[in-house]
């Protein structure tokens, strides 16, 4: 038995047992990361380039990129070198550096949602006082308010996590160091404190949710009464992809965090990292950008002028 004191690494959970299962592996964390970079490089690129995007929708949703970006950069290129190298290790600074890390972005992703959905409604309820509402420095304020609040977050999760007094082991049931799995190896009551804080934070998450759901109820109404089917049409294709996004995020989050443990496995802990951790940077990028006419006129306005250029 050790203590924390004397753990020096940890032993992340192996994808797979065969070679060539290893390899299958990074080749898809490849894609999948590649696919991230680049839609949510392409939205960064166009909404910084493009004057026309120069708004508070698109504003955040260059935050929501970068978020995307670091959290999918935090835990998969780990996930990679060690399918490709065949180890597990990682080291107890790198692990509390990709924990703080990961809860940064993550949590930074929650605000902007709640954000985003803030700006819809505003938009579509509320457009006589879009301007006053949302003005530059106002969602200059906003984005500040989510980095921050994210920071202060990651920073109380992560010095609660690691003053816990560490014997049952160094290994962790995850491709990547998370909370539930490192609580698992704490040897005293101690851990109940951070369990607290973590049903909070679900909770806390879960008012936000039903904030957003609430909000979008009073947006399909205001929807609804729009007389013009195109009007009504932009409407929906703006706002069920946000819904659908921050539906699949915080479900899947909550759940991975809060299931009973009579119902834990392997396979489940994983599937469900990777429906939180892992698809929404992916994802993100085509729910947003998919059915905007805006920014898709932009990427393509973008890539053309690099070609020309090239």
């Amino acid at each position: 038995m050790s203590n924390s004191s004397s753990i020096s690494h940890f032993l992340l959970l192996a994808l797979a047992d065969t070679r060539q299962l290893q390899l299958l592996h990074f080749c898809l964390l490849l894609g999948i990361s590649l696919a991230a970079l680049l839609g949510n490089g392409l939205i960064i690129s166009a909404v910084a380039c493009d004057h026309h995007l120069h708004t508070p929708m698109f504003f955040f949703l260059l935050n929501l990129a970068l978020s995307d970006l670091g959290s999918i950069c935090t835990t998969v290129p780990k996930a990679m070198h060690n399918s490709l190298w065949d180890t597990r290790d990682i080291s107890y600074t790198g692990c509390a550096a990709q924990l703080f890390f990961f809860l940064f972005f993550i949590s930074a992703e929650l605000f902007l949602l709640i954000i985003m959905c803030y700006d819809r409604y505003v938009s579509i309820c509320k457009p006589l006082h879009y301007g006053i509402l949302l003005g530059s420095r106002a969602c200059s304020h906003m984005a500040a308010a989510a980095w921050a609040s994210a920071f202060l977050y990651a920073l109380m999760h992560t010095a609660n996590t690691f003053s816990l007094p560490l014997c049952h082991g160094n290994v962790l049931g995850q491709f990547f160091c998370e909370i539930p799995q490192i609580l698992k190896l704490s040897c005293s009551n101690s851990y109940l404190r951070e369990l607290k804080v973590i049903v909070f934070s679900i909770s806390l998450a879960f008012v936000c949710f039903l904030f957003i759901v609430f909000s979008y109820v009073q947006i399909f109404r205001a929807v609804l009464r729009i007389p013009s089917e195109q009007g009504r049409h932009k409407a929906f294709s703006t706002c069920l992809p946000h819904l659908a996004g921050v539906s699949l995020f915080i479900s899947t989050a909550a759940f991975a965090y809060l299931k009973p443990l009579s119902i834990s496995s392997p396979s489940l802990d994983l599937a469900l990292s990777v429906l939180y951790s892992v698809v929404p940077p992916a994802l993100n990028p085509l729910i947003y950008s998919l059915r905007n006419q805006e920014l898709k006129a932009a990427v393509c306005r973008l890539m053309t002028g690099w070609f020309w250029k090239h």
